[in-house]
């Protein structure tokens, strides 16, 4: 297994921004254990008083609603916070199955092209921004490529900033940037990938000693358990979200993202292997949706 015969290393500090534990400990009743929440954020380096100050703010804009006091307290998620919970299902699971082989890429380039009016300039700028989170890369003003079949999501997000109608989408096989005709290198102009390698770098080495740690000791205390389940969450949100799931026809191999997902894999494995059923957070469904139907196909 990756990583499990190297030489022990310490375990890398992670930052947990306080509203990232609070929604990584909703459970899958959609509740959060104020005790539970307050004997991990130590852990964590958070003081009492920052997770009182992030839970009153989380209740103030509507993203949990609170029953009883203090450690005794129980938060439950409202509708709009279930929405956004944990990575995007679909595109993590997209992430394994090019892992495994399971989606190679037909040379297919798909481009969307936008002129939204100045007087949707907000509308205009949050298309931009999405684009960019789905994936895309901007070829010239407002021309956006991406190497996947990204167009259901791109109508979505158009539909939801009522520019659809301003968007002609197309695809092509025959992509030049300039003078340079070679997929590969035009993937590597257009999109950071030494930036975005060194996340996944960051992210095995999170994920690389609490994995042994996990192996070695099946009996971890819950807190010590839940801790990891949060370092591992936020520090792979931290490497997906700005990785445009390029196939792997376009990207250096070995390519740093498909062995620090392996190795998360194995820590959630483990982490929903030995927590009770009644301690499962919803993330372990989250990721365990994601992950299992590449790995029944492979």
């Amino acid at each position: 297994m990756p990583g499990t015969d190297s030489p022990r290393t310490p375990e890398p500090a992670v930052q947990v921004p306080t509203r990232t534990l609070v929604e990584a400990l909703i459970r899958t009743d959609n509740t959060v254990d104020a005790g539970e929440l307050y004997a991990i954020a130590p852990l964590l380096g958070m003081t009492d008083q920052q997770v009182r100050l992030c839970v009153k703010r989380l209740v103030t804009e509507g993203r949990f609603t609170q029953e009883g006091r203090g450690r005794k307290a129980v938060l439950r998620a409202t509708g709009a916070t279930e929405r956004a919970l944990g990575p995007d299902v679909d595109f993590v699971a997209q992430a394994f199955r090019q892992d495994a082989g399971l989606a190679p890429w037909d040379g297919t380039w798909h481009l969307v092209a936008f002129a939204v009016p100045e007087t949707a300039r907000t509308a205009r700028d949050a298309l931009r921004a999405a684009l960019t989170r789905l994936g895309g890369a901007p070829v010239q003003g407002g021309l956006y490529v991406s190497a996947g079949a990204w167009e259901p999501y791109v109508e979505d997000q158009a539909r939801h900033l009522d520019v659809l109608d301003h968007l002609t989408l197309l695809t092509t096989d025959n992509l030049r940037h300039g003078n340079e005709h070679d997929p590969v290198a035009i993937a590597r102009t257009l999109w950071p990938q030494d930036e975005i390698a060194d996340r996944y770098r960051r992210l095995a080495s999170v994920a690389r000693p609490r994995l042994r740690r996990l192996q070695e000791d099946a009996h971890l205390p819950g807190p010590e358990r839940l801790t990891i389940a949060v370092e591992l969450a936020a520090e792979f949100t931290r490497a997906m979200e700005p990785d445009p799931l390029l196939p792997p026809e376009l990207l250096p191999q070995p390519w740093p993202g498909t062995q620090a997902r392996e190795l998360v894999a194995q820590c959630w494995s483990l982490l929903e292997k030995h927590t009770d059923k009644s301690e499962r957070i919803s993330l372990f469904q989250l990721y365990r949706d994601a992950i299992r139907p590449a790995v029944a196909a492979g």
